[in-house]
């Protein structure tokens, strides 16, 4: 059993069939040398919480009279060897999307078969693979709401088979650990992988598969008020299972079971509407899959060559939360300080980033790759082409938000704000969203004054979001006079 996203024993479609393949079934993790050269080496929180998960799985497979064999090189060298050392018939591993990764499993599966090892692939990250939900000419959905209804119709033909979990605890015997001559390899030092530590630690997040049951848990006491209290980043009103689900910590299956049973028992609104989130995730995954060129490409081929401006001054007060703009900046302070950023925030700063700014959207989605802990490739390439009106079923490109106005909505009160932006806590409430507009007596009771204490606006909304239209229609126009195949 080769772990990959799915870095828990419950429910996981793989180690089931591993475990009732075979007698003996061997657990293997690998720190992925190629993957991780290319990340940033200081603090970074994603490798952090990958290897606390991979301690908590070793553990619990430990407590089972299992061992998870650790090692940290090359994948397909890592796992051709020990497949062959340890004299194995198959090697099981649940599917990912990624085109880097589908590429990978294809070298692995003729490497291992050209040894005699067979190379099975299990879905497992999704309720609903990339061919299960299609239209009904056997088409890919390119618009999200015909997919959740079409999704939702599968799901009701058969429910209980679609969101059952597997019994892999009737099977932990065959658990094995390696034969002496192995090592199984102790879990590499974040030193030992190339990474300084980060801050991962003093925010308490909780890690691994119990750390993921433990919010989980939290969460079912919150459900019922998801749908109202989900926008608004001063309120505890997501899951914050992001992370978790990224790395398989949890099964994306016991969360959607657990959303049927609480609309079911009197939640309908939040648990359908968190479930909907859910729906969202298997969209697009299926989206990456069939559309592998959205990495680094417009979904919609019509913007793929918007001339943006990309003013480097504009994309660093951006990056570090000083755009004048406090609710963009509270969310870029957020994720630049935790390695999260609420979801409604990650939508306003990366429209104000495109609409505002008019910095390339990949831009940001490469910055939010960099430093989110629950990046996911196909999430985050799916919301920042949202954002930018280049993606599937995408926001229009002329719906640009307004940052005050969806500060003024979104936090009220400023409190959010005044967590992440500490200069403006004395400002008051009249002005937390705008605090450009005060007068010169008033920044200085408020101990704030603009320019100084706190940067003025980088652009002016109205004038940018002029620009944002014709930049726009004018690459639209431009696509729709050039010739076939151009």
């Amino acid at each position: 059993m080769w772990f990959r996203r799915d870095l828990r024993i419950a429910d996981n479609a793989a180690l089931h069939a591993a475990l009732t393949a075979g007698t003996r079934v061997h657990c293997v993790f690998v720190f992925d040398k190629a993957i991780l050269s290319a990340l940033d080496p200081h603090s970074n929180r994603r490798v952090e919480f990958l290897r606390e998960c991979v301690v908590d799985l070793r553990t619990r497979l430990r407590e089972h009279g299992g061992e998870l064999i650790v090692r940290h090189g090359a994948v397909p060298d890592e796992i051709a060897t020990l497949a062959a050392a340890l004299k194995v018939t198959a090697v099981y591993a649940n599917r990912d999307y990624e085109p880097a990764a589908k590429a990978r499993d294809a070298a692995i599966a003729q490497r291992l078969e050209a040894g005699g090892i067979a190379f099975n692939l299990r879905k497992d990250q999704t309720i609903f693979d990339h061919d299960e939900v299609l239209t009904g000419a056997g088409k890919p959905f390119t618009v999200f709401t015909p997919y959740k209804n079409a999704w939702l119709k599968h799901l009701a033909t058969n429910e209980a088979f679609f969101l059952k979990p597997y019994p892999v605890e009737k099977y932990l015997a065959r658990l094995t650990p390696p034969p002496t001559h192995i090592d199984s390899g102790n879990v590499p030092t974040l030193e030992q992988l190339g990474f300084q530590p980060s801050n991962l630690k003093q925010l308490a997040i909780p890690t691994g598969a119990g750390g993921a049951q433990q919010l989980f848990d939290d969460f079912k006491r919150r459900v019922a008020r998801y749908r109202e209290a989900r926008d608004y980043p001063a309120v505890k009103g997501t899951s914050y299972l992001s992370a978790h689900l990224r790395f398989g910590a949890i099964s994306i299956r016991m969360l959607a079971a657990a959303a049927r049973k609480a609309a079911n028992e009197g939640a309908a609104d939040g648990a359908n509407t968190w479930l909907s989130e859910l729906i969202w995730r298997d969209f697009y995954f299926m989206v990456l899959h069939h559309n592998p060129h959205v990495v680094g490409h417009a979904f919609k081929r019509e913007y793929e060559h918007i001339a943006f401006p990309n003013d480097k001054a504009l994309f660093a007060a951006w990056c570090e939360g000083r755009t004048g703009y406090p609710i963009v900046d509270a969310g870029m302070r957020q994720l630049n300080h935790s390695g999260y950023m609420h979801n409604r925030l990650r939508m306003i700063v990366a429209s104000f980033l495109v609409k505002d700014l008019h910095c390339d959207w990949r831009w940001g989605e490469r910055y939010f790759a960099t430093h989110l802990t629950d990046h996911d490739l196909a999430a985050n390439n799916g919301g920042w082409q949202w954002a930018a009106s280049t993606g599937c079923d995408a926001q229009p490109y002329f719906r640009i938000f307004n940052p005050v106005t969806q500060s003024e909505r979104f936090d009220a009160e400023g409190k959010f704000i005044r967590r992440y932006v500490p200069e403006l806590t004395h400002v008051n409430t009249k002005h937390i969203h705008a605090p450009w507009l005060m007068s010169t007596d008033e920044q200085q009771r408020a101990g704030c004054v603009i320019g100084r204490d706190y940067p003025a606006p980088v652009v002016e909304h109205a004038n940018a979001r002029e620009v944002a239209l014709a930049l726009f229609k004018k690459d639209k126009s431009a696509s729709m006079m050039a010739p076939p195949g151009a």
